[in-house]
Order: structure tokens, then C-alpha cells, then sequence
């Protein structure tokens, strides 16, 4: 499936612009064929955006999900984008993947909240791994921080996820995640991961970019510089297949010996 990384941070604080925004990238993402278009962590309202995250937030199934909708089904491609989902009392700090034809396929809410701007606005999700199915591969949804830890992406993997994605808001002066530890990630769970990161100053934060799709090979199949881009990557299940082949750590783990782990 030909996957498109839009890195952008668009108009903080501008739902509206950023809805156009996500539709023009839409478009040039169809054009090229892709399957599936990822956009950034609060991709739909801005991410240092203070105490405008509750006014802000809307509902996983609000007017800004259904005008993703709208968009990804002219288009005929998923996309997957950050937000801030409000829940009742509750804001969390969320990601949802919509179909080519508009249906809401997944909804995850982030489950390790980095920095004290995070912990005073969102509260923490509590579902380590949520998927579905796209286009013939398995799907995962992770943000940002959530990565950094292995024991999340395991469970990935031993959940049978064969592309995770992962909208990011990734600054300043951790630039090596993106490049050593989503490729290191991807090979040592065999499996694909989109890490699709902001640019640019928000408020105190430098969004350094370096989105990138890597391969479970370890090797990066797209990578994108410092700037606003949209690059291309292609996730195949039939390389995904032949490297658990030939590389197979989670046939080989011993989980009798992880118990202290845990």
C-alpha cells in the first residue's frame, strides 16, 4: 500500500485552514496512488495551542471527523490525523484513521502523555493497542511519545500489526528517534512504522520533521528533511512476509523468561 507522510504543522489554531490543508494533500496523495494519507499528532487544531485544546476538541465522531470523511471519500484514500478528542469531562490527546469511502475505522487515544503541557490538558488513554484492517494490511495507531517505549510496540507486534502508524509531534533536541529508533522499532518487531512529524516553532517547541516510513528491514523507505513535504513510501506485504522469515524474533522470544519484566 503506497502510504503518504504529510509533514506539516498547518495553521495552529485554525481548524478550518488546516481541514484544507489536509484536503489539498489529499488530493496530490491520490494523484501519486497512494492508499493512505498520515498527518501529524493535533494535526486538526495545532499542537501548542495552550488552553485552547478543550475549546477546541470535538468528539471522534464531530463535525471536523465527518468533514475528514468528506474528504477522504472524494479523494478515494484513508487518512489518519491527529486531534483532540473531547469525552464527556475528558480531553485526550488522539488519533483516528478514516476509509477511502468515510467510514471511521479506528480511534486511538495516546497512553503515555510527554511533558507537563500534555499532563495538564489531556488525560491518558488506557488502550495500549487498537488496529483495523486496510487495504489488505493489518493497521496499528500509536502518537508520538508512545513509541519510545518497546513494551507498547510489542504488543504491537505480537497482536499481528503489520504497519503501525504514528503521528508525531517530535522537537527539538530528539531528532534520533526518528532517525535511529523508529527504524530499530520496525526491524526488532518486523513490522512497518510511518512516523509522520510537525516542522517548524510552535509557542517553546521546535518541531524538527524527519518523517519517515521504515521498513521492517530497518531501512528507511522514505524520509523527509526539515520542511513541509509530503513524501512516499510503500508498505508490502509480501516483503513484510519473506523478512519475518527470515528474521524471526517473535517466533523465537522466550516469554518464560520475561515475567520480571512486567
Amino acid at each position: 500500500m503506497r502510504t503518504a507522510l504529510l509533514q506539516s504543522s498547518g495553521r495552529p489554531g485554525s481548524i478550518a485552514e488546516n481541514l484544507k490543508v489536509l484536503d489539498e494533500a489529499a488530493g496530490r496523495a491520490a494523484a501519486a496512488g497512494a492508499g493512505l494519507l498520515v498527518a501529524p499528532e493535533m494535526f486538526l487544531t495545532g499542537y501548542a495551542i495552550g488552553d485552547d485544546v478543550p475549546r477546541l476538541a470535538e468528539p471522534a465522531d464531530g463535525d471536523s471527523a465527518d468533514a475528514v470523511a468528506e474528504t477522504a471519500s472524494r479523494h478515494g484514500v484513508a487518512i489518519a490525523y491527529g486531534y483532540p478528542e473531547r469525552a464527556g469531562e475528558q480531553v485526550f490527546n488522539s488519533a483516528q484513521l478514516i476509509s477511502a469511502d468515510g467510514t471511521r475505522l479506528a480511534n486511538y487515544r495516546k497512553t503515555h502523555l510527554f511533558g507537563c503541557f500534555e499532563r495538564d490538558h489531556f488525560t491518558p488513554g488506557d488502550q495500549p493497542v487498537v488496529q483495523t484492517e486496510l487495504n489488505g494490511l493489518r493497521v496499528g495507531l500509536m502518537i508520538c511519545y508512545d513509541v519510545e517505549f518497546p513494551e507498547n510496540v510489542r504488543a504491537h507486534a505480537l497482536a499481528g500489526t503489520d504497519l503501525l502508524v504514528v503521528p508525531t509531534a517530535q522537537m527539538h533536541p530528539f531528532q534520533f528517534v526518528a532517525q535511529s529508533v523508529i527504524p530499530v522499532r520496525a526491524f526488532e518487531n518486523q513490522m512497518y512504522v510511518a512516523y509522520v512529524n510537525r516542522v517548524g516553532q510552535e509557542g517553546e517547541f521546535e518541531f524538527v520533521g524527519l518523517s519517515t516510513l521504515a521498513g521492517p528491514d530497518g531501512v528507511a523507505r522514505a524520509r523527509a528533511g526539515h520542511g513541509e513535504e509530503l513524501v512516499f513510501a510503500d508498505a508490502d506485504p509480501a516483503a513484510l512476509a519473506a523478512s519475518r522469515e527470515a528474521n524471526p524474533y517473535l517466533k523465537d522470544r522466550r516469554p518464560d523468561l520475561y515475567g520480571s519484566l512486567v
